[in-house]
């Protein structure tokens, strides 16, 4: 089977998580990706650590950072150097083959090359422009330079991240990086099903905070005030009680009640059908504020059990229930591996790397949507790009090797 995006020319001019996660899932779409870095210094998460192993000393040349070959599956590898005269035409040929080009400079960088999406546009009206960054292309703040923990914290995650007595925390995961790549892949989509109507292309203009943003105002956070409610709720869902991580015996389980049948269905499983028409425990509102109550109920029901008791009992009666994970039993989880969810990571050179990779979250019925094509080696694909693309010969991209414009 094809990839539903098979025969589409991207670009990629990003680094660091946002913009490779975006074309990650472009690639494992079946779009062609094009890694474009500069020859001299590349991809700085290629030789970054932790590599192969893992570990922190690079063993050998065929070693590369675990982030490189994670990110760059599916793609293509090749160098150009943007900054000379001769490198930005070469790039600019090479837009007017293209159907996307993805950026996640720091807003003004592309302009000052010579390559912001006006001038790409007048080389290709078609052009799909992408361009990630903390905070946008607008506003006052537009310049700063923002990583994944500055946009969790400016854009309010982290004050309604953590328990309620505890310090404001961000997320495990890198979680504005890889929302606002994804939210970019929709709006590329969403550019290129309207160039289909008009012909044309235009710049999509994705900012982590946004995203986040946009992810969290879905509950008042911004009025927990005024519910009596401290900011930050731990595991909770302010409209659901119970809802929480309880300690069982040998580890945590997590259940969550958000209909009448699911509260119903959670006194069955402890043995408490007495408090089902209970003038107060019966009510989600009477719950919701007395949740410390409604906690200690239900913690002290969970801590007679194991895990594996407990969700046995919860899911006997149909409670929604799991039990907290560490990653590495996430690894192993038959549920993920049955979805092809877990890959073994490897090497440019198909050597493992001694890590699990996640595999493609969308599943079709018709097309071909993976992950299995290995991370190139950077700059590998270079001459095959500028002669396939552009007609380049072998000589004149020799030259241009040894003038370290490619």
């Amino acid at each position: 089977m094809n990839g539903p995006l098979e025969g589409l020319v991207v670009l990629d001019l990003t680094r660091y998580l946002s913009g490779p996660h975006c074309t990650l899932l472009l690639a494992g779409l079946g779009a062609e990706v094009i890694k474009l870095d500069e020859p001299a210094g590349g991809d700085p998460a290629a030789l970054a650590p932790p590599y192969s192993g893992p570990a922190f000393e690079r063993a050998s040349e065929a070693d590369f950072g675990l982030a490189y070959l994670k990110r760059a599956r599916g793609k293509k590898s090749a160098t150009l150097n943007l900054k000379d005269a001769r490198g930005r035409e070469l790039f600019l040929r090479l837009v007017e083959r293209a159907d996307v080009v993805v950026e996640n400079f720091r807003p003004g960088v592309a302009e000052r090359l010579g390559i912001g999406y006006g001038a790409l546009k007048a080389r290709n009206p078609k052009i799909v422009y992408c361009a990630l960054s903390g905070y946008g292309a607008t506003g006052p703040d537009r310049n700063l330079k923002s990583y994944d923990l500055m946009a969790q914290a400016e854009a309010g995650l982290m004050s309604v991240t953590g328990a309620p007595d505890g310090p404001p925390m961000k997320t495990g995961g890198a979680l504005s990086d890889m929302i606002a790549g994804t939210y970019a892949a929709l709006g590329i989509l969403a550019a290129l099903r309207e160039r289909e109507q008009s012909g044309l292309g235009q710049a999509v203009d994705v900012a982590m905070t946004d995203c986040l943003f946009s992810m969290m105002m879905d509950e008042p956070v911004d009025r927990l005030d005024a519910l009596g409610l401290a900011a930050r709720q731990g595991n909770r869902i302010l409209r659901f009680s119970p809802f929480n991580a309880y300690a069982a015996k040998d580890g945590w389980v997590t259940l969550g009640c958000v209909t009448r049948e699911d509260w119903h269905a959670l006194l069955a499983a402890m043995g408490r059908e007495d408090l089902r028409a209970h003038p107060d425990w019966s009510r989600v509102e009477w719950r919701i504020r007395n949740n410390a109550e409604v906690d200690r109920l239900v913690g002290e029901w969970a801590a007679r059990f194991t895990v594996r008791e407990a969700i046995a009992k919860l899911r006997k009666a149909d409670v929604p229930c799991g039990a907290v994970r560490t990653a590495k039993e996430a690894v192993a989880w038959e549920q993920l591996h049955s979805r092809s969810m877990v890959q073994a990571l490897r090497r440019p050179d198909g050597s493992p790397a001694g890590v699990a990779a996640a595999g493609m979250p969308i599943k079709f019925s018709r097309s071909a949507a993976h992950h299995d094509a290995l991370a190139p080696v950077p700059g590998a694909d270079t001459a095959d790009v500028l002669q396939r693309m552009l007609g380049l010969g072998a000589d004149e991209i020799a030259r241009l090797k040894a003038d370290r414009i490619a």
